[in-house]
């Protein structure tokens, strides 16, 4: 996995905290100093905890396991849908709706009535619905998609949640801690980086900020789930070869079977012919 180069960040503006009169107290030991009033980010910390966070979820998606990235803010979310896409894992960038884990049963019940929805379409009896009632299943259609199209394959709570901005995605947060599920995030100095598992200490305001700790997630997570495919290719490869070898055992031990019944023939002819 490779290290995030220090100028980097700093390019992408990833020091850029709030305003002195804004900061949080218990970010003080990710601060390196003020600026113009406003507070500037240790970029070394964040580094040093970009590294370890994106390691983690190396290992989660290794292990087959889902994160869930959240990003609502207005900023965040386009990048998140575009990067987070490619990674085959769940993502919500509309309204976090209340009781997305903590009452997880209920938002599966959504998905499903969307899959519902689409069965229904293809069938014949949809041809005999009403303009109107084929209208407000499209509208309602439309709505699912929008809100739980990006977690349709999310079938079980996600192992970990990664969160751009913990200031607004705070339901977000309570709920993954009421549930004890790990938290990565992007922390600002405006936010309480002990609600959080996996610090980021970032400007979690800029675009370009957000699609570089992002892409750095996202790229440990493509590189676990790539050792992860790799790994099971070779089990099935040593499995395949461990059942040819069976095979082959079989194989062998029935034509010695087989060499040694034709052997004992040939001996008792040979007898008989004898006798």
């Amino acid at each position: 996995m490779s290290k995030v180069n220090f100028d980097t960040l700093l390019d992408a503006g990833v020091h850029f905290g709030h305003l002195k009169r804004k900061w949080n107290p218990n970010m003080a030991p990710y601060i390196r100093m003020e600026k113009g009033g406003i507070h500037i980010i240790d970029l070394h910390k964040t580094s040093a905890l970009l590294e370890t966070a994106a390691a983690a979820a190396k290992q989660i998606a290794k292990s087959g396991k889902k994160i869930l990235f959240v990003a609502t803010k207005k900023q965040a979310k386009d990048i998140v849908a575009d990067r987070i896409q490619k990674t085959s894992m769940p993502y919500t960038t509309e309204r976090w709706p209340g009781g997305m884990l903590t009452n997880f049963a209920t938002i599966r019940k959504a998905v499903k009535k969307m899959s519902s929805i689409d069965k229904l379409m293809k069938e014949p009896a949809y041809d005999n619905l009403s303009k109107r009632e084929r209208l407000q299943m499209s509208r309602e259609r439309a709505k699912l998609e929008r809100n739980f199209g990006s977690i349709s394959d999310l079938t079980r709570l996600p192992s970990a949640l990664f969160i751009v901005d913990i200031v607004k995605e705070n339901i977000a947060v309570a709920e993954a801690k009421k549930l004890n599920i790990p938290v990565f995030a992007m922390v600002d100095t405006n936010s309480n980086p002990k609600d959080v598992d996996f610090v980021i200490p970032s400007n979690d305001d800029a675009t370009k900020s957000i699609a570089l700790i992002v892409d750095v997630v996202a790229t440990a997570i493509e590189e676990g789930l790539a050792e992860r495919k790799l790994e099971r290719e070779k089990r099935a490869s040593e499995q395949a070869e461990a059942e040819n070898q069976k095979k082959a055992k079989a194989e062998a031990a029935k034509l010695a079977k087989e060499e040694a019944a034709k052997a004992k023939e040939e001996e008792s002819k040979t007898e008989e012919a004898k006798a």
